[in-house]
C-alpha cells in the first residue's frame, strides 16, 4: 500500500513517502528543513536498485524522503529538469541545493550528503 499522506513538520519519518504532485512535493519542501526527493519510474530497475538506498537514508538521517514518478505530474519534469530516472534531488531550507542523476548511488554517498544540511 501507497502512502500519500504528507507528514507535517514534527513527524519522525524513517520510511520515504509519495508524493503524486507538485503541490504534495512543494508542501513537504515548505514543512520539513531537509527533504530527499528520489524521482523515479515504474518499471526501472535502477530506480528499483535505489530504492532500498533512499529507505537507508529515511531510517539514517533527520531527513525526510519522498519518492515521486514524475509521470503523475508532467510538469515535475521541467521544474526539476529530470532528464533520466533516477535523480535524486536534495532540499534545504526550502532550496534545491545537490541532486545526483548519474546512475546508482551508494547509501553512504546520499547520507553524507544529507547530513550536511542537517
Amino acid at each position: 500500500m501507497t502512502d500519500t499522506t504528507t507528514p507535517g513538520p514534527d513527524a519522525d519519518v524513517d520510511t520515504p513517502v509519495h508524493v503524486d504532485t507538485g503541490a504534495e512535493l512543494d508542501a513537504l519542501v515548505e514543512e520539513h528543513d531537509v527533504v530527499l526527493v528520489d524521482f523515479y519510474t515504474k518499471g526501472c530497475t535502477l530506480c528499483q536498485a535505489v530504492e532500498p538506498v533512499v529507505g537507508t537514508v529515511a531510517r539514517a538521517t533527520d531527513a525526510v524522503v519522498a519518492m515521486c514518478n514524475p509521470r503523475t505530474d508532467l510538469d515535475l519534469v521541467d521544474e526539476y529538469d529530470v532528464r533520466s530516472v533516477p535523480t535524486l534531488l536534495l532540499f534545504a531550507d526550502g532550496e534545491a541545493v545537490d541532486r545526483r542523476a548519474d546512475g546508482f548511488v551508494e547509501a553512504d554517498e546520499l547520507v553524507d550528503m544529507v547530513e550536511q544540511f542537517t
